[in-house]
């Protein structure tokens, strides 16, 4: 496991040193500022016209002040090359000033700028204006359509194709790189994360096979199923795990990611070898499996049950970002491949 970390982590670092590099060569004093349609030395012609679910945006020239919301967005733009100006506050999987274990080292070892850290409930727009930027990215966020149009009269914003908090990581990072200026770095950047998950799936060939389902019920009551297209079943998929049948062709309940099953359809999911949730506390977790419906789940009563207490690195998997992955992995596995003795 060491090894693969350290081989996953030496992949997207020399890809991330390479972008942060190429673009540390100019500042704001000495960079030629394209005029608008001009070509930049990338190939890109500006403007580039991106449209989402709540509204176009025009990007004129190559953004230099970017400010990011949502999940993902901050990572992203990083491995792009671009540090960003401001970023979304993650108060609930962040530490304490809201930043990412991983991305404030990510940071931290390239002597950057921390950004600004901006408050998300309610979200803080004057924040976000005071820092002049020239782009907002959210392609995996739930912004409203209010706020986008307050911010749109400022400033051109990215937000998603089309539902909340349903856009894939290679929508995320193909639609980034577009408005970074930098489209011909999505797929190498996809491919790296790639190799990531693929190195670890043949280090791990047990889990191939394995049905299991991604579920919450902290909520006494609840059970909520994540669904395809979820960062967190993606990666378990790529893992060579297999959604199991019945979940596989649950539809999302209206304006969720997830398909409200309910406890009392728990024994819907008797097909499910390996059980994998999250929890806020051990208080939740404890509450949730004194549930006598949840309790007799058959992964869970086996043991083969895969609960994610650390929020870290729950948020780690959650957004599956090339930059998060890497960090991510080391502790996952374990906690993977635990359960899975147990089926």
């Amino acid at each position: 496991m060491r090894h693969l970390r350290r081989s996953a982590v030496a992949v997207v670092a020399t890809a991330l040193t390479l972008a942060l590099a190429a673009c540390a060569g100019s500042t704001d004093d000495d960079a030629a500022t394209p005029e608008p349609g001009s070509t930049e030395s990338d190939g890109t012609t500006f403007p580039v016209t991106i449209e989402s679910a709540l509204g176009e945006a025009v990007i004129e020239q190559k953004p230099e002040r970017v400010v990011t919301l949502g999940w993902g967005a901050d990572d992203i733009a990083l491995s792009l090359g671009t540090v960003p100006v401001g970023i979304e506050a993650d108060t609930w999987g962040g530490d304490e000033d809201g930043y990412h274990p991983w991305f404030r080292e990510a940071i931290e070892e390239r002597d950057a700028e921390l950004p600004e850290a901006i408050a998300a409930y309610p979200l803080d727009v004057d924040a976000i204006v005071a820092l002049e930027p020239d782009l907002v990215l959210a392609p995996q966020s739930g912004l409203e359509q209010d706020v986008f149009d307050q911010l749109s009269e400022v400033v051109p914003v990215v937000a998603y194709p089309k539902e909340a908090w349903q856009t894939t990581i290679e929508e995320q990072v193909e639609i980034i790189a577009t408005a970074l200026g930098v489209p011909e770095q999505a797929e190498p950047l996809l491919q790296t994360r790639q190799d990531a998950i693929d190195e670890a799936a043949l280090a791990n060939p047990e889990l191939a096979g394995i049905s299991f389902a991604y579920v919450y019920a902290g909520t006494p009551g609840s059970l909520d199923v994540y669904l395809p297209g979820d960062p967190r079943v993606d990666l378990l998929t790529d893992l060579g795990l297999e959604l199991a049948p019945s979940v596989a062709d649950l539809k999302p309940s209206p304006n969720t990611f997830t398909s409200s099953l309910g406890l009392e359809n728990a024994d819907q999911l008797d097909d499910v070898q390996l059980l994998f949730t999250w929890f806020g506390d051990e208080a939740e977790q404890a509450a949730t499996e004194a549930q006598p419906l949840f309790a007799q789940i058959p992964a869970f009563a086996a043991g083969a049950y895969v609960p994610m207490l650390d929020r870290s690195l729950g948020m780690a998997v959650t957004t599956a970002t090339p930059l998060s992955l890497p960090w991510a992995l080391d502790a996952y596995l374990p906690l993977i491949t635990a359960g899975a003795e147990k089926v």
